[in-house]
């Protein structure tokens, strides 16, 4: 959160600003939308340790998950997340 200027994590507006810095940088480093994600959900460490996506089920299912999220609303931008 510091390296992100992010000083009330628990604050919504915060946290969501420092999570987008977060995830372009890794976009950045690794110039690969799955790689970052995989490096999101499982860290930087693991991705360079398993030279591409971790062999863990949750980051597995993450990066599936927020790729097809992904293709969903760039094929719709219109479209609006359900509130549960």
């Amino acid at each position: 959160a510091k390296e992100l200027n992010v000083s009330k994590p628990l604050d919504p507006r915060e946290n969501i600003i420092g999570g987008v810095k977060y995830i372009k940088g890794l976009l950045a480093s690794y110039g690969d939308l799955r790689l970052a994600l995989a490096a999101y959900n499982a860290g930087p460490g693991s991705v360079k340790k398993y030279a591409g996506i971790p062999p863990y089920r949750e980051t597995i299912n993450y990066v599936k998950k927020v790729i097809r999220y992904y293709k969903k609303f760039k094929k719709n931008p219109h479209l609006k997340i359900a509130e549960s």
